[in-house]
């Protein structure tokens, strides 16, 4: 094989690669597992429909990824045969401005909410639960 063919091969002038597959070529998930795993749980949208793992996917394919509480609408412009590094990861797709937009305005408000002391329902902690159990032992002597 020559060397002009492998590199035609890596950048992907192949028809298609499997879904599954370039989500974790492209970095979006740590491995095929868990990509296949957001796939058939409806987290990954192709071309606005459900899709499968093995569904082939293209150039000019337009994906609507979930993961996170965060969402991706990307557009896939180049295949790649293996996991690169993450700089290179990003060039295999586009992402549209509007969808760039929405995920900074979300890491903005998850970071102000974390500032502000904002903490997502949890149940009380063993340090919680003896200040209750404090207060409501005080509560009841007096």
């Amino acid at each position: 094989m020559s060397r002009h063919s492998h590199d035609e091969h890596e950048m992907g002038s192949e028809d298609g690669m499997r879904l599954d597959k370039w989500l974790w070529v492209a970095r979006f998930f740590k491995t095929r597992a868990l990509a296949t795993e957001a796939i058939n749980g409806g987290k990954i949208h192709m071309n606005g429909q459900r899709a499968k793992p093995g569904k082939e996917i293209g150039l000019g394919a337009r994906l609507q990824i979930s993961k996170d509480q965060y969402v991706w609408d990307i557009t896939v412009t180049a295949l790649n045969a293996q996991r690169r590094p993450a700089k290179e990861a990003a060039l295999l797709y586009e992402e549209t401005p509007e969808s760039r937009a929405k995920r900074q305005a979300e890491v903005e408000r998850r970071r102000l909410d974390r500032e502000m002391g904002v903490q997502p329902d949890q149940r009380p902690d063993k340090k919680d639960r003896r200040v209750i159990h404090r207060f409501k032992r005080e509560m009841g002597e007096a």
